[in-house]
């Protein structure tokens, strides 16, 4: 509350221009005045965002659960995976538009889904490695198998690893959607209207769209993490 209220000073006060920095108040005005078609152009970014977290999600996962069966190379294989993500990954989206079509759901899924691809993966690999070599032995001694030391042990443990990494992947997926959109989408598209509004000089308008962006991301992740809660209560209780 004190930063916006002194954000609303230093414009009104300073005499910044609207095209440089917008008032609080005058983004809440287009925000109210436009609600319906940024909310509807929301609809269609939350779509895709929740999409590329499913895919991306259940693609991590089961990569992670692969590589995990193999001990013996799963360390060179996450440091490929770590070289991999590095690199720009909205760089494809010209691409991806250019396979599936600009105005296609499909290509703002699949950058967005390669990018919680990566932090799913590495995170849920990494906790599914890090057994107990206590429960190890155990497993052992009981003649269990590979599967079965899976099941019962590395599982449960990599849940916090899993989530740890949905929660980067959840937020990145917003900015890999609305990036996405910029270099084409549906005109009834979050990232296309601030684009749009940008290109006309409406900058209120734009800091509206960005507003609502935030928002979503902060949705997904509370989303997250509210599953979090439902799937993993223990790591909770454990923090209280």
């Amino acid at each position: 509350v004190v930063f916006i209220v002194l954000w609303e000073l230093v414009v009104q006060v300073g005499g910044v221009q609207s095209y440089l920095l917008p008032a609080p108040t005058a983004i809440l005005a287009a925000l109210v005045q436009n609600a319906p078609a940024i909310l509807s152009a929301a609809q269609v970014t939350a779509l895709a965002v929740v999409l590329s977290v499913i895919f991306g999600a259940l693609a991590g996962i089961l990569a992670a659960f692969i590589v995990a069966l193999f001990e013996g190379v799963a360390q060179v294989m996450l440091g490929l995976v770590a070289v991999l993500s590095c690199a720009p990954i909205v760089a494809l989206a010209p691409i991806f538009n250019a396979w599936f079509g600009s105005t296609n759901l499909t290509s703002k899924v699949a950058v967005a889904g390669i990018m919680v691809f990566f932090p799913v993966m590495v995170n849920t690999t990494r906790g599914l490695l890090a057994v107990d070599p206590l429960h190890r032995e155990l497993m052992q001694s009981l003649s269990g198998s590979r599967v079965q030391l899976m099941i019962w042990f590395r599982v449960p443990g990599a849940v916090p690893s899993l989530f740890d990494g949905l929660r980067i992947g959840a937020t990145l997926s917003v900015i890999g959607v609305i990036v996405s959109e910029y270099f084409g989408g549906t005109t009834n598209a979050l990232g296309v209207y601030i684009a749009n509004t940008a290109a006309l000089s409406k900058f209120a308008d734009t800091w509206a769209g960005v507003v609502v962006a935030s928002l979503l991301g902060l949705a997904i992740y509370g989303a997250v993490t509210l599953l979090e809660r439902i799937v993993a209560p223990w790591r909770f209780a454990a923090r209280s």
